[in-house]
């Protein structure tokens, strides 16, 4: 790969949500902070939206790690699960025992105890559900039911939902309002304007051990930019296929012509955008080949 020949100590631009890669540009510092405060006041349902690649799930991992010691988090990755797998995963995640052989019954009594347990304990209990657009209705409903779980002074289950745009669709629907009105604090995730996509796309070289010349001059971030619609996943496809290129290519400086050809074989960017940069004739993987063909007959 493209790690020796650009001095990097680790691949930068990786679609894994790694939290040493993260920046706290502004709508992900607000987000972050949206839901920090809401859980530490104690509020039911709390719901972030973004679109698809906006660093949602880069989100949640963050404010795992961020959350204060009292708070136990219960995190389901896939929500596309029935009533009884939803209840099932929680009582797994809480530590409730033998929770697969119970019935519903009996598991449902299970949760509230273990609840109860740990709010004597001190302990606030936070159940977080990344892709949760994908929630069957029924399951949806389920969740609402989880929320009556209370004391006197507070709940006893604090809901986090990260979704895709489609969830607030759902939302709308007229027998989801009893949700919805339960849903106290929201934010929707914006993408990177110009600036940030620049300060992205350094910060995550710098992460990564680059201490080269630029890189990524401030024109050819800007055409990034606009290409991506600051989208930070597609952001990374674009840079990490540009990368591959001037490795293959045996260059050391990156140029709009490694875009062209990163934005032609990248069929998530928008056919709008596409026309902004479209000229390569040669497609990132016969570069690639080529350029590995000609470097290395010469080692």
């Amino acid at each position: 790969m493209y790690l020796y020949h650009f001095g990097l100590t680790e691949l930068p631009f990786t679609l894994t949500p790694n939290t040493s890669f993260y920046l706290g540009l502004q709508p992900h510092n607000e987000a972050l902070a949206v839901l920090l405060t809401a859980l530490k006041t104690g509020e039911g349902f709390i719901k972030l939206v973004g679109e698809v690649g906006t660093g949602k799930t880069l989100l949640c991992r963050k404010l795992l790690n961020e959350l204060p010691e009292h708070f136990v988090t219960a995190y389901i990755p896939n929500p596309y699960l029935k009533p009884d797998e939803l209840r099932r995963a929680v009582a797994v995640e809480l530590g409730v025992k033998q929770a697969q052989r119970m019935s519903v019954q009996l598991l449902t009594q299970r949760i509230q105890e273990r609840l109860l347990e740990l709010h004597r304990q001190g302990h606030s209990v936070v159940l977080i559900l990344d892709e949760a657009q994908a929630l069957p209705s029924e399951s949806l409903e389920a969740l609402r039911l989880f929320t009556n779980l209370e004391t006197e002074s507070r709940k006893l289950l604090q809901v986090v939902l990260f979704a895709q745009p489609e969830l607030d669709q759902r939302l709308g629907e007229a027998h989801f309002r009893q949700l919805r009105q339960r849903i106290t604090f929201s934010y929707r995730l914006r993408a990177m304007d110009a600036t940030e996509v620049e300060q992205y796309i350094q910060h995550r070289l710098t992460v990564a051990g680059y201490k080269g010349a630029e890189l990524f001059p401030a024109a050819l971030s800007r055409k990034i930019a606009r290409v991506s619609q600051g989208i930070p996943r597609l952001v990374n496809v674009l840079c990490h296929k540009m990368l591959m290129l001037g490795y293959g290519q045996g260059s050391y400086q990156l140029t709009g012509k490694q875009l062209q050809a990163a934005i032609k074989d990248t069929e998530s960017v928008d056919s709008s955008n596409r026309a902004y940069l479209m000229v390569a004739s040669v497609s990132v993987l016969a570069a690639l080949f080529l350029g590995y063909f000609i470097f290395g007959a010469g080692a």
